[in-house]
Formats: C-alpha cells, structure tokens, sequence
C-alpha cells in the first residue's frame, strides 16, 4: 500500500527529469504499480483509511512522484457535471488543445509540495489526450475544465515540471492572457 512516506517532495532531482516511456505492453511491475497509484487516491479520499494512515487528499499521482521516472499517472475524481475519472495512464500525451486558457481560482496543490504555493496556474482550458489504460486499451480523452486541469498537471509531472512553474513569479495573481477561472470542480 502506498502511503505519504512513499511520495517525494519537491526538490527531489527525479521530479525535475522528464520521464521515460513505459514499454508497451506494460509489464507486471509497470501495471502494479500503476494499480497501487489508484488505489492510493481512492484511498486518500476515504476519510476513515485517510486518518488511518495519515493520508492527504489527491486527485491524481504521476510516478515521478514516487521517484519513478516513468510516462505513467492515475486520477481519480468526480467533476461537477458527475463524470467520474478513475484510472491509470501509461505514455499520456496531449494531442490537440484549445488557445483559450483556465485556472483554478483557488490555485493547484500536489501531494509533493507540503506548502501553500499562492498564484494562478494557466492551462489549456481544453485538452485531447491519448493515452494506454489500464485495461491495455488505446484511449482518447476530450477533457475540459477541472478535469483538463487535473490531467495537466499530472501530465506535467511526466515532463519535470512543478505547478508552481507556471505562476507569475512577479505577480502571483496576475490573471492569465485569454483565460478565464474554472470553479473547483467544474469548468464554467
């Protein structure tokens, strides 16, 4: 069972690598671990496992952040329009995005950043992804809103890059050019 010990912070030199691609088909290690990275964030957001084991809260884990340097992530979240993702990703890739940008007004955390990083993090307000599931399946997710958010972010991760990379370091809450807020969990 993965738990905050097994989660890296920031500064660690493999959140700052880009990641390799995971060969495919995964193999049983891969898959594991890919598996136990959900079952993490489901965990995480049982309130009774989540005191249990001293747990926070995620949405989505990207390997790096295990200290894997490799093309994998999984989310799992509900966003206000009730579509559920819940999932593992091998070798994602943002394939289309939209010019118009989002945020979250209430800014991004990570699950390896065990501060408040204050600031506005501009996204694709919408992404095409393509990516291998879990399942083994070749899938293409049209995502907007929070859960373009969500995907970015951990995408970011595969690439070495923190979110607060994004943030104006001169003006935190300097409101990103064409772009405009997504509520928490939706996309407005």
């Amino acid at each position: 069972m993965i738990t905050m010990k097994d989660i890296i912070l920031e500064g660690h030199p493999v959140l700052e690598q880009v990641a390799n691609e995971v060969m495919l088909p995964p193999n049983k290690e891969d898959k594991e671990t890919l598996e136990n990275m959900l079952q993490f964030l489901k965990n995480s957001q049982d309130e009774e496992i989540a005191e249990k084991y001293n747990l926070r809260a995620g949405v989505g884990l990207a390997a790096p952040q295990l200290g894997i340097s490799k093309r994998m992530f999984a989310v799992h979240f509900e966003d206000l329009q009730g579509n559920t993702y819940s999932d593992g990703y091998f070798n994602p890739k943002i394939i289309s995005h939209s010019v118009e940008k989002t945020f979250l007004a209430n800014g991004e955390g990570c699950l390896s950043v065990n501060r408040e990083v204050p600031g506005y993090v501009s996204r694709y307000a919408r992404v095409t992804i393509s990516a291998t599931n879990l399942a083994g399946q070749q899938v293409k997710l049209r995502l907007r809103g929070y859960a373009a958010v969500v995907f970015q972010h951990e995408l970011d991760h595969l690439n070495g890059i923190m979110f607060y990379d994004h943030i104006d370091k001169q003006d935190p809450f300097l409101i990103p050019e064409n772009a405009k807020p997504c509520d928490l969990q939706g996309d407005k």
